[in-house]
């Protein structure tokens, strides 16, 4: 049974504005939870290893292990929300997430670490596809056609642009605390996130009869799902294994893809839906465009803040102060963009200044003005907001209503594909140290996947301005 079909008949009354600051609050904050874990750990790696006697390369797994985790779960909590209900799956990974970071803070082992990030990851995840399909609803039940692009903005700053803010709030909780406040710090957002839903946000509506084990395997489509997370985990345990090449594991992950393909054709609901993307050339390019960007501005987050502690000597709280200016940027831009919902412009945009931000690159050394450094960032915050906006307002106009969810989860997934390449890219690079020469590598890579970007981008028929 999809959501519209779960929808009471009666809509309800709202005495005021139906997207009041109480009914955004706890979406915002579960949303932003993610994107900004994926980079708080950063800054406390190092004082990690120290602290429980490994190496420093050790603590890889800490990143890795919630890049996994979102990656696949992205989606299938999208696909969970569709079935069981949006505020029921955004709840239960609220309380995921309170119970991993604690689990985290008192943490005595690498291993503790791990699982407690994989299940921040989880929950995590639970978050941003839910969302858009509570927005969803609450705008079909105050007899709107579209949520208001605003609305829609302000869920995109928290649960894509705000990457960026892990880095400085991680410098500073670590300097001022140690670095298991990057774990407990978790914990009273996810509380407050909790009572602002059970309290602002209308429950899921009851369904008219218990549905079967096999009817919840069918709907959700367990077999698909499985054989997703079997084809993306061995494609990043390849990428993650760079520059050591382990092409069985590459050649393992073509089977599970081909195998998940073949099943999804004949499945009554795919996780998947192949011949959907098969068809729907707009969607498809939508998350090819996205992951492109996301691969070059986690490299800017990455590689860049790598070359700024080493070459140039900034602190681990000073390098992720210079990028804090590119979530601001990115912010103040998507909003507006949202509003009118615009597509062509915005990420025609965001492929021009990935392009223009790639050169700058190029001009990086160890005397070149701080500024400059500065000034590239900003380019790349621009492409983090045209692309944001641009792509998250292709997704809604292109993806079914009915599979908004597991929909909204996959443009997420491919974000975090980019991100994983990224970090591919400068584990290549800088695997035997971090120099000038280094940078500049990156700067050719990142142009020439900015390239492909604009071609992709100018060659989509399916931008259409947005008939109002």
């Amino acid at each position: 049974m999809s959501l519209t079909e779960e929808q009471s008949p009666t809509v309800p009354a709202y005495s005021g504005n139906p997207f009041s600051w109480r009914f955004t609050t706890p979406l915002f904050l579960g949303s932003a939870l993610n994107p900004i874990n994926s980079s708080l750990i950063a800054t406390a790696l190092l004082p990690i290893a120290r602290d429980l006697g490994i190496q420093i390369g050790q603590t890889a797994a800490l990143v890795a292990a919630l890049y996994l985790a979102s990656t696949i779960a992205l989606p299938t909590t999208g696909k969970a929300a569709e079935v069981f209900g949006p505020r029921r799956i955004f709840m239960s990974g609220i309380v995921m997430v309170s119970l991993g970071a604690a689990f985290g803070g008192f943490a005595q082992s690498l291993w503790m670490l791990i699982l407690s990030r994989v299940v921040i990851g989880l929950g995590t995840s639970c978050a941003y596809p839910t969302a858009m399909l509570i927005i969803q609803r609450r705008a079909q039940d105050a007899g709107m056609a579209n949520a208001p692009g605003g609305v829609l903005g302000g869920l995109m700053i928290a649960g894509i642009a705000t990457a960026s803010l892990g880095l400085p709030i991680g410098g500073v909780l670590v300097n001022a605390l140690t670095w298991r406040a990057v774990f407990f710090v978790n914990v009273p957002v996810a509380v407050i996130a909790f009572i602002a839903a059970a309290a602002w946000i209308e429950p899921d509506p009851k369904r008219a009869e218990r549905m079967s084990a096999h009817e919840i395997a069918s709907k959700l489509d367990v077999l698909g799902i499985l054989g997703f997370v079997g084809a993306m985990l061995t494609l990043l345990i390849f990428l993650f294994g760079l520059p050591t090449a382990h092409w069985w594991v590459l050649g393992l992950s073509a089977v599970f893809w081909a195998v998940l393909v073949l099943w999804e054709l004949r499945a009554n609901t795919p996780f998947l839906d192949v011949r959907l993307l098969a068809s729907n050339t707009g969607l498809a390019n939508t998350y090819l465009r996205f992951g492109l960007t996301q691969l070059c501005v986690y490299v800017v987050l990455y590689g860049i803040t790598q070359w700024i502690e080493s070459v140039r000597g900034f602190s681990e709280s000073a390098s992720g102060l210079l990028l804090l200016p590119m979530t601001v940027v990115s912010g103040m831009i998507i909003t507006p963009l949202s509003q009118r919902r615009l597509v062509r412009g915005p990420v025609i945009a965001a492929a021009a200044t990935c392009l223009l931000g790639s050169a700058g690159v190029l001009l990086l050394s160890s005397t070149t003005w701080i500024g400059i450094v500065v000034i590239v960032t900003l380019v790349f915050g621009l492409a983090i907001g045209f692309s944001t906006a641009g792509n998250q307002t292709s997704l809604t106009e292109h993806a079914p209503t009915d599979q908004l969810g597991t929909a909204s989860g996959l443009l997420r997934t491919f974000g975090y594909v980019g991100s994983i390449g990224a970090s591919a890219v400068t584990g290549l690079v800088f695997h035997h140290n971090v120099t000038d020469h280094g940078v500049h590598q990156i700067g050719w890579i990142m142009t020439a996947v900015s390239l492909v970007l604009v071609a992709l981008t100018l060659a989509d028929r399916t931008m259409r301005p947005v008939r109002h």
